[in-house]
């Protein structure tokens, strides 16, 4: 039977899955609303989608340096502070937003305090649950990251719907509130590990950190950036989120260049969220039982034939079959990110192990939409971009191919 702590500890488990499955969507998908509002923006910036694709990339890319900090906070002193410290960046990020009427605003509004805001999303969501679930870590990262497709596939709509109703300017606003509200709330109930309840509930108190414990920390992770295997994995995460981010942040206004309707358009988006659930899902079984590479090896497959196909996607019915492809492969290598990290080289250092993965594919994702944006701008199609990702996606297929575990000595 299992003694009262153990069942306090496995209720509290729940708390942690629905709080993390939260932090997922409301982070992720206000994210992913960018993209409705970019013709937009465009239009009341009088600017080029390079210009507004930066922004978006400025984001990203604080993402994954705020990030890297994040990481090791969240090591040292848990994710209840830090979520609740970002989760105001967030919010307010959105909110100022509402009141940006120059290119400057809209760099520091949403690139630069919103960016810190979204730090926090995957670091502290995924290491949380990593830590909660050792066992069938690979089906609750799966479950957790299909939060993030129910996030992109309802907020794309609601602020396409909302944009129509009162505008972009309130409907960032409205976004800004919520976000805020719902993260601070979620950050209160986050607890570090599974040991932060045997801590508090024995002695009253929060966990001390220890000298020792960094250092063996300090030690692993100096250990793992030595190997191959580490570079491997956060070169083939900056050739992924490279692609993945830039479909995001161009498929509606592609989608609306090839005279689909506002709403149209965001629904496109809206499916590659709601497809990618169903990638999130399969994938995270599929980790448990086959392990992390297979998964990254058939997610690599399906991106590369989605990106095919959309070569002639030039109607309703191609676009959302090319996010049936797509979405697959867009859920199984966000959800294999984390574990794969976890797989090879131990809890004991992942957030910064993992933070500073993400932040390579910060650097691809921030990347990526600017230089699509770029081509754009001089060719007035995106058919050299996608072709491109099609060479991209194999390039990534051939780096993650010789990857192997690491020898028993990176994890002690």
């Amino acid at each position: 039977m299992l003694s009262a702590e153990s069942k306090k500890i496995k209720s509290y488990s729940h708390v942690i899955f629905a709080a993390c499955f939260a932090i997922q969507a409301v982070g992720v998908g206000a994210w992913a609303s960018y993209g409705v509002h970019f013709n937009s923006l465009q239009e009341e910036f009088q600017c080029s989608r390079l210009v507004i694709a930066g922004a978006s990339s400025l984001a990203f890319m604080m993402m994954g340096l705020v990030g890297i900090l994040i990481g090791r906070l969240n090591d040292r002193y848990g994710p209840r502070l830090l979520m609740s410290v970002t989760s105001i960046f967030f919010g307010a990020g959105f909110m100022l937003m509402s009141q940006a009427h120059g290119l400057w605003q809209l760099y520091l509004f949403y690139g630069f305090i919103f960016g810190i805001g979204l730090s926090s999303i995957d670091v502290i969501a995924l290491t949380t649950i990593a830590r909660w679930f050792t066992i069938r870590r690979g089906m609750m990262t799966g479950l957790i990251k299909v939060g993030t497709g129910a996030g992109q596939f309802t907020l794309p709509l609601l602020a396409g719907f909302l944009a129509i109703a009162v505008g972009w300017r309130m409907t960032f606003f409205i976004f800004g509130v919520c976000s805020l509200v719902i993260l601070f709330t979620i950050a209160q109930f986050l607890k570090r590990d599974p040991e932060e309840m045997t801590s508090s509930s024995s002695s009253g108190q929060a966990i001390v950190w220890c000298a020792t414990e960094q250092a063996s920390r300090n030690k692993i992770f100096d250990k793992a950036r030595r190997t191959w295997q580490f570079w491997i994995l956060c070169v083939v995460n900056f050739i992924v989120v490279f692609i993945l981010i830039s479909i995001i942040v161009h498929i509606v206004p592609h989608a609306r260049d090839l005279g689909l309707s506002p709403t149209q358009a965001a629904g496109v988006l809206s499916a590659i969220g709601g497809v990618s659930m169903i990638g999130r899902f399969v994938s995270g079984a599929a980790i448990d039982r086959y392990g992390c590479k297979p998964v990254m090896l058939v997610s690599f497959g399906f991106l590369t034939a989605g990106l095919l196909w959309l070569q002639t996607a030039d109607s309703l019915w191609m676009l959302y079959l090319f996010t049936a492809i797509y979405g697959l492969a867009h859920g199984g290598f966000f959800t294999a990110v984390s574990p794969m990290a976890a797989e090879i080289f131990g809890m004991s250092a992942h957030g910064t192990i993992l933070g500073i993965i993400v932040c390579f594919g910060t650097a691809g994702g921030a990347i990526g939409p600017m230089i699509t944006g770029q081509i754009f701008d001089v060719t007035g199609s995106y058919s050299m971009v996608f072709l491109g990702f099609i060479v991209i996606s194999l390039l990534g297929l051939g780096v993650l191919l010789p990857l192997k575990p690491v020898g028993a000595l990176v994890r002690q």
